[in-house]
């Protein structure tokens, strides 16, 4: 099968288009052939290499999986060759703690064929395209977990999202929308700016010119005079984490799901007790959290975000836009005609 691997770890340039061996499905397995995947920050990590994360070279990466079943290997449970299912992504055996993901510790989805548990499989609904489907588990599944399913957004809130121009960002920004709250949309330039506008965001600022903190006291006010956001996303750490903290009003929420630009920022512990705010962490998704997102797009009441479609065979030039952070929403890879 044709895929888009890696032998050594290393910047795009490591990656290579080519023939390699299509996976065999173990007892439990779905063989399955891909319609559709999605990029993430995810395979830009991957490729690099993670502390204490160990991958099978030759490694292919991709979380994200609308694929069509070709084969089982034992009990379907429901499940035939044909269906058109969408791949969740996480496994993780609660009796021994094992944990995978797809495209992370074991060969993704940026290929041909892929291979997954039948019990990772999500049915996608005859209305919704591979396309539309590939783009939800790690992007829309994460933010749907981290806004509704721990978060617990409700409508009338204000929302400050920073980094809002990504998958999870601009998954963040519909969702947010969708709940009734008002969305305050954060990105890095006036183009990514003009375009939160333009999918739904009450209102846009552009963290390059003005730090967080400094924005919310100018637009709210200080913490003691009702200042700061009900909620705040911060899901990329680094600088911006200790902004963040004092843009929390009291009572607040800060939700965050990862640490794209730094996982150890300085955090200033008196505006957390001060401001008696409760810190939110949510890792990845459930397939509940997948299935309910699957279930928004099938209503019409939520189109994912794509920046553009690629062809697997020009996939790493998806993976240096998302390094470079050149993407507005999600970037589609398809098999090669």
């Amino acid at each position: 099968m044709k895929a888009q691997y890696f032998e050594q770890h290393g910047d795009v340039d490591a990656l290579h288009y080519g023939e390699i061996d299509t996976p065999e499905p173990p007892p439990g397995w779905a063989l399955l052939r891909v319609g559709a995947a999605s990029l993430n920050y995810l395979d830009v990590f991957t490729l690099r290499g993670m502390p204490g994360i160990k991958v099978p070279f030759p490694m292919i990466t991709g979380g994200d999986c609308a694929a069509e079943i070709v084969a089982i290997n034992g009990d379907g449970a429901g499940f035939a060759p044909g269906r058109r299912v969408l791949v969740n992504p996480a496994f993780i055996d609660d009796k021994t703690g094992h944990f995978e993901m797809l495209g992370e510790t074991r060969p993704g989805a940026l290929a041909d064929h892929v291979t997954a548990r039948i019990e990772q499989l999500i049915p996608i609904p005859d209305s919704v395209s591979d396309a539309e489907a590939a783009c939800l588990p790690v992007a829309y599944g994460t933010a749907y977990r981290m806004l509704v399913t721990r978060g617990r957004i409700k409508a009338g809130e204000t929302i400050l999202i920073l980094g809002a121009s990504g998958g999870v960002g601009t998954a963040c920004v519909l969702l947010a929308k969708m709940f009734g709250l008002r969305v305050i949309a954060a990105a890095g330039s006036e183009d990514k700016c003009r375009r939160l506008l333009d999918l739904g965001a009450d209102e846009v600022y552009d963290y390059s010119d003005e730090p967080v903190d400094a924005y919310s006291r100018r637009t709210t006010g200080s913490l003691f005079r009702g200042g700061g956001f009900d909620v705040v996303v911060n899901f990329t750490g680094g600088e911006t984490w200790a902004q963040s903290l004092r843009a929390v009003k009291r009572g607040g929420r800060l939700l965050t799901c990862g640490a794209t630009a730094g996982y150890d920022p300085k955090t200033d512990l008196r505006f957390i007790f001060t401001a008696e705010m409760d810190i939110r962490g949510s890792t990845g998704f459930t397939s509940e959290d997948i299935a309910a997102c699957l279930d928004l797009v099938a209503e019409g009441r939520l189109k994912p975000v794509i920046d553009r479609e690629l062809p697997l065979s020009r996939a790493h030039e998806g993976v240096a836009m998302l390094r470079d952070r050149k993407v507005f929403g999600k970037i589609v890879v398809v098999p090669d005609a």
